[in-house]
């Protein structure tokens, strides 16, 4: 590989994607030698050496696949992975040599924070709920990084010898109480005019505690992209999480 890091956006008609091709565009090191969206044909992904992958989750098993085959490494933000999904990657990745893989439920660094204040606060609250809001357009809920920060605050409070989440509900047929991700209260709220949010609310007699972030714009989430592919070239395997490269 040579010293500018040549990318490929996988998505880049989206939202998110169209973003990440300007950061990439606008980045010293890098070069950006593909532009891809659906129905397109990879190929070899134009010579890249990393790929940035922000799809939708249906399609973006595929995409990986066809990446790690051509010795790609990639940059993954598309939600929708489940502990089988990423069995089947790590596999895929493992077997292909120097490789890497970073799939990353937040770019964010602001949101990468706020999930490493909730881990360690979950040792001193009984009740803890998360409320994540996104935009309507946004086709899976919870959110990767609602979801990522249940299981952080979940591992937590096993560590700290804590029970289950007070809460007295028995009947919900309607499901007001929300999803439960590790045991943790999850409510997504979809709504016109936000991009990405995020509170944590703690509680305990007397007290509470709210950590809460928000992204008003994409281009915030793009140090945290270019972060990423810079990294990822040098780790080979998969790397499940932004702040494995930050030191969080």
């Amino acid at each position: 590989m040579s010293e500018t890091i040549k990318v490929a956006v996988i998505g880049a008609g989206g939202r998110m994607g169209s973003e990440a091709a300007k950061a990439v565009e606008a980045a010293s090191d890098m070069e950006l030698v593909g532009r891809f969206d659906v129905g397109d044909d990879l190929g070899d992904l134009g010579g890249a050496d990393v790929a940035i992958e922000l799809t939708v989750p249906d399609a973006s098993p595929g995409n990986l696949a066809h990446c790690v085959t051509q010795g790609v490494s990639a940059v993954v933000g598309t939600t929708g992975w489940t502990e089988e999904k990423l069995a089947t990657l790590r596999s895929q990745v493992d077997a292909a040599d120097g490789v890497g893989v970073l799939i990353a439920p937040n770019f964010s660094i602001g949101a990468l924070l706020m999930m490493k204040f909730a881990r360690e606060a979950a040792a001193f609250y009984e009740s803890v709920e998360v409320v994540e809001i996104h935009h309507p357009n946004k086709v899976d809920a919870p959110s990767g990084t609602a979801a990522h920060t249940a299981r952080a605050i979940a591992e937590g409070r096993r560590e700290a010898g804590l029970g289950d989440v007070p809460d007295a509900t028995e009947h919900d047929p309607d499901g007001a109480r929300g999803a439960r991700v590790d045991g943790i209260p999850v409510h997504a709220i979809r709504m016109r005019g936000r991009v990405a949010h995020q509170e944590v609310q703690f509680g305990a007699e007397g007290e509470a505690l709210t950590i809460r972030h928000d992204s008003f714009e994409r281009v915030s989430f793009m140090p945290g992209v270019l972060t990423g592919v810079r990294n990822v070239v040098t780790t080979p395997g998969l790397t499940v999480g932004l702040e494995n490269f930050l030191g969080l």
